[in-house]
């Protein structure tokens, strides 16, 4: 699945999501809210209209982008399309939202424990895969001669 998506080059989360958005279309907003230890990380949220993204602004570069691809690796294994659920760890999230609004309007918002696994795993290889790119020589490195070819060059033919 992984091998499949068409990543950006150079990387960057914000133009794969935007992107995996045109591919699916619909809107993917990316929406950043301060963590706080009682809330998650992240949060993909589905409404009628598009898909909200929101993530913990205030964490490494690293981990925020870990958190969109958790995110949106949800969209890409589709789990979004299983129905609206209870809404979640969204009122924790963004607690200004009453609790009816969020099961009325927002949709599916909890997952099972192995699409969150999967989610995961996907984002993890989305960062596999970006990584094995970068490190990927542009082009092939020169062979390395054969010791007997170096001797051979050295000395000539039956020198040695």
């Amino acid at each position: 699945m992984v091998d499949r998506l068409d990543l950006p080059d150079p990387f960057d989360a914000e133009g794969f999501i935007a992107a995996l958005a045109r591919k699916r279309g619909r809107p993917i907003e990316l929406i950043g809210v301060p963590a706080r230890p009682d809330r998650p990380c992240g949060l993909l949220v589905t409404t009628a209209r598009t898909d909200l993204i929101i993530y913990s602004s205030d964490t490494s570069s690293v981990h925020r982008r870990h958190i969109l691809l958790h995110e949106a690796a949800h969209l890409v294994c589709e789990h979004d399309s299983a129905g609206p659920g209870p809404g979640g760890g969204v009122g924790t999230l963004l607690p200004h939202l009453s609790p009816a609004l969020i099961r009325s309007v927002l949709g599916r918002t909890v997952y099972t424990e192995p699409q969150e696994r999967e989610a995961e795993l996907i984002a993890t290889m989305i960062h596999h895969r970006v990584a094995r790119c970068r490190t990927s020589p542009a082009r092939p490195a020169p062979a390395r001669p054969r010791a007997d070819t170096v001797i051979e060059t050295m000395f000539g033919r039956g020198e040695v």
